[in-house]
């Protein structure tokens, strides 16, 4: 390497970070998945996260939501199970939570740019917003008509 260069991390990298720090935060928290899908079972609502890699490589950011306790009825009838739905499937109410306000002043969480331990450690930051689950709106329940019998 060059002087001066800085080191670029892979995916693998940065899974082998988000595995060893992040998730097991996450388990702290009461959330339940696996990369890259995670839920939040709760009295009103289920929480739900989702990492989104860039398809070119290098980076990630966080998709958030939660929807109600009975699953998701997606706009064209499919019913999704609380035990499946995940935050991709909320469209409308869903956020996407990013490194922007931080030191990084990023619109991703890049790995291609800085160390998997300083993009672990600001996730865990971002995350841990008190503010965040509350101020996301509920995803509407499903009908009736189209929830399991």
């Amino acid at each position: 390497m060059h002087e001066g260069r800085q080191m670029t991390y892979t995916r693998a990298d940065m899974d082998r970070e988000l595995k060893a720090s992040v998730v097991p935060w996450l388990r702290q928290q009461g959330f339940r998945g696996s990369l890259t899908h995670f839920r939040r079972p709760g009295p009103d609502a289920i929480d739900l996260l989702t990492f989104q890699f860039d398809l070119r490589g290098g980076g990630y950011v966080l998709e958030v939501a939660r929807c109600a306790t009975q699953g998701y009825t997606m706009a064209w009838g499919e019913f999704i199970s609380p035990r499946k739905v995940t935050a991709w499937h909320i469209t409308r109410e869903r956020e996407r939570i990013t490194p922007e306000d931080t030191y990084l002043k990023a619109k991703w969480f890049r790995f291609d740019q800085h160390t998997p331990q300083e993009l672990a450690a600001v996730t865990i930051e971002k995350l841990s917003d008190p503010a965040l689950w509350p101020s996301l709106p509920v995803a509407q329940p499903p009908s009736a008509a189209s929830g399991p019998e």
